[in-house]
């Protein structure tokens, strides 16, 4: 009999952190599902780690396969799944116990393809604060991890039109509103996550993914619920070959997002969108431009600008910041 929630694992020399994230599984209070860990290629441990709990526990599956990154990972997981619903889980995160318990149960009782929820942002700040202090995080779990809840009183909306709630931009707006476009904070029906892939070979990966899965209308319950710890990295560090290579994944994920837009969007739709997603992503590519100072990367920029404006892309900017920015960006291309 087929699970009703596979949980997909990409993992990647992860070996600090996986006990915790895997256990965060194990320990959850729903118990119908199926873990897929995929080792991308890992050097280290990690797929070791897995494969002892596939030993102890036959709801985890542990596939091994060359590294492709985190979308390959992903979508290589997403194939082999066989449950109702599918939702990914990064390996250095973890998950409350009650997470599966309460987006099943949310997920049958409005009859929906898709259930979004949040990451707890107190927790993030308290392990932000300890790895700045060189604590190790490997091992914590926040007080909030124990909280119970009573799924009867965690507030939800229900919307055939989840773009009305979603946005990319960083202000603080309702308590049902998608921030930032991560896949771990969806659980979706299967059919929906297969026919929707992540662009491989690329990093913000996320963005043209969720692009596809908002035009594709699924029926979703939005919780106001913090169910995912994300570990942050604090030090990490943009070196220009990284900020390249960031500002052309974001150009392959805008043409490809603007695509779905213009074929699914009602002018309505694309007003939103426009203002809510392919501007705040326009944006960083002209302030990542700042801190280039190779000359050739400079032309690089400047020819994805051109490239975006006669696909249209920079047509129409909303907001007032966003106008400011395409005069910015015409200025650049003129230089």
């Amino acid at each position: 009999m087929s699970p009703k929630i596979s949980i997909i694992i990409p993992m990647y020399n992860v070996e600090k952190y996986l006990q915790r994230c895997l256990d965060s599984v194990q320990n959850q209070t729903f118990l119908d599902f199926q873990a897929i860990c995929v080792d991308d290629g890992s050097s280290d441990k990690s797929g070791e780690i897995a494969e002892e709990y596939a030993a102890r526990d036959k709801r985890f599956l542990v596939v091994h396969k060359k590294n492709g990154g985190q979308s390959d990972a992903r979508n290589f997981g997403t194939e082999l799944a066989k449950g109702e619903f599918v939702l990914y889980l990064d390996s250095d995160d973890f998950i409350h116990p009650q997470t599966l318990e309460i987006l099943y149960q949310s997920a049958v009782d409005n009859n929906a393809d898709m259930v979004v929820f949040k990451f707890d942002i107190n927790a993030r700040k308290q392990m932000e604060q300890m790895l700045r202090s060189g604590l190790d995080v490997s091992s914590f779990l926040p007080k909030s991890y124990n909280k119970k809840y009573d799924i009867k009183k965690i507030p939800y909306v229900v919307t055939n039109n989840v773009l009305r709630y979603a946005t990319e931009r960083g202000h603080a707006l309702g308590r049902f509103t998608v921030k930032k476009c991560y896949p771990v904070l969806k659980m979706l029906r299967r059919e929906i996550a297969c026919a929707h892939k992540f662009i491989t070979g690329i990093v913000i990966e996320d963005f043209p993914w969720w692009v596809d899965i908002m035009f594709a209308r699924p029926r979703t319950v939005i919780l106001d619920v913090p169910l995912y710890f994300y570990v942050p990295n604090v030090g990490s560090s943009l070196h220009t070959a990284k900020v390249m290579f960031i500002v052309e994944c974001i150009c392959t994920g805008l043409k490809q997002a603007y695509s779905v837009c213009s074929n699914f969007a009602t002018k309505k739709e694309a007003r939103r969108f426009n203002a809510e997603f392919l501007w705040p992503f326009i944006i960083t590519i002209k302030r990542s431009a700042g801190i280039i100072e190779n000359k050739k990367d400079i032309a690089r920029i400047k020819n994805m600008f051109i490239e975006m404006r006669d696909l249209g892309i920079l047509e129409k900017p909303v907001r007032v910041r966003a106008k400011k920015y395409k005069r910015r960006i015409e200025k650049f291309i003129s230089e």
